[in-house]
């Protein structure tokens, strides 16, 4: 199990060749990040007694994704991961701004 695991990444990275899919994945983690940014200020909104919480989790979880991307640009050779967590970011945050324009 720790064999397959460990080179999943390889595999990913070999998969991601073709630049459809490698257009494709980023996509799909675009969307897929906006979506649960969408969803943690609908859920958060309706509680309303986790605001505090949800919004210092979200600073917190993209704040991370910012330190974790410097040792990831010193990486040589493929930047699936780099685009991967950049893609992640962007729409996470996206999701949240629009669910903050949604409430003026």
């Amino acid at each position: 199990m720790q064999g397959s695991l460990g080179g999943a990444g390889q595999q990913l990275q070999r998969w991601a060749q073709n630049p459809w899919r490698r257009l494709s994945l980023l996509l799909i983690m675009l969307l897929t990040c906006f979506f649960i940014g969408g969803a943690i200020g609908t859920i958060t909104g309706a509680l309303a007694f986790l605001d505090p919480l949800a919004a210092l989790i979200c600073v917190a979880a993209i704040e991370l994704a910012v330190r974790w991307r410097r040792p990831l640009l010193q990486q040589p050779g493929d930047r699936l991961g780099l685009q991967l967590l950049d893609m992640a970011r962007i729409g996470l945050l996206y999701g949240l701004l629009l669910e903050g324009f949604k409430l003026l």
